[in-house]
Parts: structure tokens; C-alpha cells; sequence
């Protein structure tokens, strides 16, 4: 028989992770794909991980339908991180006489090399490589791969949407439907069970307008998506995300502001951010003063800023509704180096807000003086 080994978090499952399998099924004429759920992943750390049981409840919904798939615990049970070359070693053995294949992404190819064992890994699977959206840079990464290890590949042409689990979380931490995302018995599953969902934001929404809520659950889906390509913890980066704009739409004399000093000399476009600093401590309770200079900074930006706090301002700036001229290349360098783009967005802010007259805070033009000078743009 052919059989593939498909690993991951599956921190929820998703519509894409089934399209994929059924894709390699069908090009690859494979009798079975095995999902194997880690129970800790050396890929990736996240504080909103679901438990390893609910993981694989998630996984059994999701494939329940698609014929020839079997759902395994094997890493749940063994627990610890999930190592490939360790369950690879424990398929060969059970199905020793059959041709195996691990399932792997064209960016999980490019950093094959660095893996734990990976040769041990090609002695007893062939790897199947998804294509994604970049087939140009697959073919480097084929070439690469092929003369450092002298081993073949098998590649399936299935591109698939851009979503990821990170963003489900997100969602769903705000509350929101995953519906567009996941398979209804798995957006149930985590509706029913509470999953990735974090009180500290609950209630945030009533306090905004429904066009500024839909800004901040796409701020939040940003945050979230860069968060570990930014060293910051995904919890705090979608708290922060969802309180950012929490004191946006109330009046100086609000009962949530009571006690609340406005800082001299911070033009009103922005008051809001002091405001809502304000507002995630007293109201909602944050403590994390990390978490609150991210909310506070986040339209105007400081010198020497936190990581969170670059995050947090990038990811306003440059959500999915953002349609500003620039907007896509500033997108395109957010996803490569965050310094280079929080630079290159100062630089935009500024110069925009010259165009038209508007007053730059002085915070800004100290947090773009800040970067020219220690990052030599």
C-alpha cells in the first residue's frame, strides 16, 4: 500500500489541512493518510495551544467524511515534543512492507536540512511536497534539498487559501464565528468547549461601533499571524490587538475614564491610545505593562519600542481593510523584517501627515528620528 504520515499541531484544524489531504490522495493515488496530531511541537510555541485531547477530538470531526484517512494519538500518547524522525521510525515499523510518505509543506522543505535526524526521517519515508502558492522558489528549495541529500521527492500541485491556525485563534479569542474556516463540527467543538477563548476581552466589543470591532478582529488576525516571526507571545499580542482601540468612541467625562489625566501636548487624533491604556488596566484588568504600552503607543509609535509595541502599530496600520497607496509593500516588508517596515511606515506617516497639513505628534517624529539613526536607514 502507499501511505502518507500527515504531523502537525492542528491548533484548530482547518478546511485547508483537509483540501490537503485530499489533494495528496488523489494526485499521489495513496490507500491511506494518517494525521498524526504533536503533543508539542519544536516548530512552534504558542500560549494558545488547545489540549492535546482536544487537538485530536478536533481532527476526528474534521476527517471523519474523507474516505482512507485514520486520526492517531501515537504523539499525543508518547507526549513530549513530536519529533518526526521518531514517529516515522514507529510507522516503518508497523507498516514495513508498505511505501511511506510524510506530508510536508514547500515551506517546511526549505528548512528541512535543520530538522532533528532528518536523514533518519528519509530512511524510512519519501517526502510529499506541497506546492503553496510559490512554485518558483519549490524548485530551488527541490534542487537544494536533492543534492544535499541524494534523495528523491514527490510533489502534489495543490495551492491552497492563505489561512492559518493562528488566525482561527484570533477569531475565535475575540469570540467571533470560524465558520468561513473550519468544518461546522469543528466550529462547534470549539464554540462548545470554550476553546482559545480569553476572558481578559470579553465585553470589548460593546464599546465600539460595528465597522471598528469588524478594524479590530482584523488587527487581532494580523497581530496574530506575525507574532512569532515578531518574538512575541500570541496571547499578548491579541489582547493588546483587541483593547487597542477599547476608549476610541467615549467622551472624556465616561465613568471607564474617571481618573484618567490626558497627557499635554498629543494631538486629539490620538488621545485615544492614552485612553485605552487607561481603560485595558481599570476595566478589563491588565496588568502586563508590556501589554498596555502596546495599546498606549499603538497610533503614534515611540522611540526604542518594544517588540509587542512594534507589532501592535503595524498590525493597525496594515490589516487586511487598509487600503492606502503603499499599503501592499508595506505589507510585503512586514512579513520579511519588522524593523525595516515599522521604519518604513513612520517614514509614510510622516510624510502623509506633511502632505496634508495634519499636526505630527511628537512621538512619532521622535520614533522615526529614533530608527534613523540606530538602524542607519
Amino acid at each position: 500500500m502507499k501511505i502518507a504520515l500527515y504531523g502537525g499541531a492542528f491548533n484548530p484544524v482547518h478546511n485547508e489541512h483537509i483540501n490537503l489531504v485530499r489533494a495528496a490522495a488523489e494526485e499521489l493515488g495513496l490507500d491511506k493518510v494518517i494525521i498524526i496530531p504533536t503533543a508539542i511541537s519544536p516548530h512552534k510555541r504558542t500560549s494558545m495551544t488547545a489540549s492535546g485531547r482536544d487537538r485530536l477530538q478536533m481532527c476526528r470531526l474534521a476527517f471523519a467524511d474523507l474516505q482512507n484517512t485514520e486520526v492517531s494519538d501515537y504523539e499525543i500518547k508518547r507526549g513530549g515534543i513530536s519529533y518526526s524522525y521518531v514517529t516515522c521510525r514507529h510507522f516503518k515499523k508497523l507498516y514495513k512492507d508498505d511505501e511511506l510518505y510524510f506530508i510536508i509543506g514547500a515551506d517546511m522543505l526549505h528548512i528541512f536540512e535543520f530538522w532533528k535526524e532528518p536523514e533518519e526521517i528519509l530512511k524510512c519515508v519519501t517526502l510529499a511536497v506541497c506546492a503553496r502558492e510559490d512554485k518558483n522558489a519549490l524548485g530551488a528549495d527541490i534542487k537544494n534539498f536533492t543534492k544535499t541529500f541524494k534523495k528523491e521527492i514527490v510533489t502534489f500541485s495543490y495551492v491552497g487559501k492563505a489561512v492559518s491556525s493562528s488566525r482561527i485563534r484570533a477569531v475565535a479569542a475575540l469570540g467571533e464565528d470560524t465558520r468561513e474556516y473550519v468544518p461546522e463540527a469543528v466550529r462547534k467543538y470549539i464554540k462548545n468547549r470554550n476553546l482559545y477563548s480569553l476572558p481578559e476581552v470579553r465585553g470589548v466589543k460593546k464599546y465600539l461601533t460595528q465597522s471598528r470591532w469588524e478594524h479590530t478582529v482584523r488587527v487581532a488576525e494580523a497581530a496574530a499571524e506575525q507574532s512569532r516571526a515578531a518574538g512575541v507571545f500570541e496571547i499578548d499580542a491579541i489582547i493588546a490587538a483587541a483593547l487597542h482601540d477599547c476608549a476610541k468612541y467615549l467622551s472624556e467625562n465616561a465613568e471607564e475614564l474617571k481618573g484618567f489625566s490626558p497627557p499635554k501636548g498629543v494631538p486629539s487624533s490620538v488621545m485615544h491610545q492614552f485612553g485605552g491604556a487607561f481603560m485595558a488596566e481599570k476595566v478589563f484588568g491588565i496588568k502586563d505593562e508590556n501589554i498596555l504600552n502596546a495599546i498606549r503607543y499603538h497610533s503614534t509609535g515611540r522611540e526604542n519600542m518594544s517588540r509587542l509595541e512594534k507589532l501592535i502599530f503595524l498590525a493597525d496600520l496594515l490589516e487586511d481593510g487598509r487600503s492606502f497607496n503603499g499599503v501592499e509593500n508595506l505589507r510585503k516588508i512586514f512579513r520579511r523584517d519588522i524593523n525595516e517596515c515599522l521604519f518604513a511606515a513612520l517614514e509614510h506617516q510622516i510624510e502623509y501627515l506633511n502632505s496634508t497639513g495634519e499636526e505630527i505628534c511628537p512621538l512619532t517624529q521622535r520614533a522615526y528620528n529614533y530608527l534613523k539613526e540606530n538602524y542607519g536607514k
